[in-house]
């Protein structure tokens, strides 16, 4: 009995150390990941339904406005981006 003691002893030292330290050189996290939200965007960018750029609009307040055309696209290109963009958020 002593001898299969001694033998168990021996492997499980000859494997090395079982515990494994700690290292407490950096302090752990205390912040939630929840703390920090997401940035939101600062503007709208507005795409056809070829999913081509249309025009890129800046957020003042709660409401969209300043839009930038991109070159080659219309009024009416707009417009049918805006109706696109609608029909996508009901969608959802």
């Amino acid at each position: 009995m002593h001898t299969l003691v001694a033998v168990c002893l021996l492997a499980l030292t000859a494997n090395g150390p079982s515990v494994h330290t700690v290292n407490l050189a950096e302090p752990p996290a205390t912040q939630p990941a929840l703390v920090q939200l997401p940035k939101r965007p600062n503007g709208l960018t507005l795409y056809n339904e070829k999913g081509e750029r249309v025009a890129q609009c800046e957020k003042k307040g709660d409401l969209f406005g300043d839009c930038k055309i991109e070159p080659g696209m219309s009024f009416d290109d707009v417009m049918n981006a805006w109706v696109h963009a609608f029909q996508d958020i009901e969608s959802k």
